[in-house]
């Protein structure tokens, strides 16, 4: 089976194994019905009959990515509202920095693991959910209403992507993914440049003028940073695709949840700040 997602190929090649101990692949939505590519030789483990055959491995499907995901927004819900309650006013700008340092190094682990780790993923939807609230809080209490704006809108563009991605509007060819793959990089690498900046003193201007005020800069940053966001669901939906057509073990639907709730975020975040710029002080 053949994919030109790296992190899918690797998966795949996990699941090969998995399969050749035994385990049948299913049909593209999760359905049993093609016939096994490897069966294990007789006397072997998974072989019929044997008494060692290990259980049959369940494959994922598109139903338990839709659980995880709606799993892990809401544990990134109650999370966030927790941190909305119980974080002082004086100590936002912390929590804001230390959820998201942490959470960096848990979504790189995710990322490079070749398991797929359910507790890393919880973990991950947990120090999420206080940097959203932590986040929240800041602007809500500068511009009152503007988390609401951010979630509508946020939630708007994933259904109109999902839209988009079904209709075959927008497909996730290699050259599209490569590409996608190599902006998201790069705006990475100008977010962590400009923030170890701001640490020292130093204002680009790219995340506003230093009072949260609007400036070309700021806003073209983050419009291109709300389109970026939004291409990347098309690679979350076309993992799910190609991770049931491979025919991964369920587990591996934590993987593809964990993809889709960190486009969310970016996305929610980045709307917060754009709106930001469109609304004075009071």
């Amino acid at each position: 089976m053949k994919t030109s997602n790296p992190v899918l190929a690797r998966l795949g090649q996990a699941a090969e194994r998995e399969r050749a101990a035994g385990y049948a692949p299913t049909g593209p939505y999760g359905q049993p019905g093609y016939p096994q590519q490897y069966p294990p030789q007789a006397g072997y483990p998974g072989a019929p009959g044997s008494p060692s055959a290990p259980p049959a491995v369940t494959p994922m499907s598109i139903d338990d990515v839709v659980v995880k995901t709606v799993t892990l927004l809401a544990i990134l819900g109650v999370t966030a509202a927790a941190a909305w309650a119980l974080v002082p006013n004086a100590l936002l700008g912390a929590a804001w920095i230390g959820a998201a340092v942490v959470g960096l190094v848990i979504g790189l682990i995710i990322s490079f693991s070749r398991m797929a780790n359910p507790a890393l993923v919880v973990a991950y939807a947990l120090v999420e959910g206080v940097l959203v609230g932590a986040v929240s809080k800041f602007f809500e209490l500068r511009y009152p209403g503007i988390v609401i704006q951010a979630v509508v809108a946020t939630f708007g563009v994933f259904f109109v992507m999902t839209m988009l991605y079904k209709a075959r509007v927008i497909r996730a060819t290699p050259k599209f993914t490569k590409g996608l793959i190599a902006v998201m990089a790069g705006l990475f690498a100008v977010m962590l440049i400009n923030f170890v900046l701001a640490m020292v003193g130093v204002n680009t201007g790219l995340r506003g003028d230093g009072e949260g005020g609007a400036n070309a800069l700021a806003i073209g940053f983050s419009v291109i940073c709300i389109v970026v966001a939004s291409l990347s669901f098309v690679l979350s939906f076309n993992e799910v695709e190609e991770g049931i057509r491979l025919g991964l073990p369920q587990r591996y639907s934590w993987v593809a949840a964990f993809g889709i709730l960190v486009s969310l975020i970016w996305l929610y975040i980045e709307m917060l700040r754009l709106l930001s710029y469109f609304q004075g002080d009071d």
